[in-house]
């Protein structure tokens, strides 16, 4: 039975989060190469994502070895260039985890917007009457 697939048979949005598209860095990665149909050189992913040339090189094999994007070598003069690009399964991809990672954002605040119920507060509530009750001033049959 596929993770992502609850006992009822509807799909967890939590388990469409895939992994290799939720680290952060890579999300950056993907984000910007998303909007981009002429890819981006390794100097400009480099730059914007704010990373190392080890750190980045890391993060593109992952996402190659997983067929995520695709790296094209080539010279411009003398000088090698790096351009990497989204796939289009990569785009794919990236499409279902935002829609997922959109899902879970909305339950996720829709939970914390609601109002929790809250056993104690309602025990606390019942115990506030019963003090309040007991407060009254008592009246006496003596002195009806």
């Amino acid at each position: 039975m596929n993770d992502s697939v609850n006992s009822e048979n509807q799909i967890d949005p939590y388990g469409e989060l895939e992994r290799l598209f939720h680290e952060p860095k890579r999300l950056a990665i993907l984000s910007h190469l998303a909007g981009t149909e002429g890819g981006l050189t390794f100097r400009e992913i480099r730059d914007l994502c704010d990373l190392t040339d080890g750190n980045l090189n890391r993060h593109l094999k992952m996402l190659v070895d997983a067929e995520v994007v695709r790296i094209q070598k080539d010279f411009v003069g003398a000088r090698p260039r790096t351009t990497v690009f989204l796939t289009d399964n990569g785009r794919q991809g990236f499409m279902k985890y935002l829609d997922a990672l959109e899902t879970v954002l909305k339950l996720a605040s829709d939970s914390a917007r609601s109002k929790p119920q809250d056993r104690t507060l309602d025990a606390s509530k019942s115990a506030s009457k019963e003090l309040s009750a007991d407060n009254q001033p008592e009246t006496s049959a003596k002195g009806s």
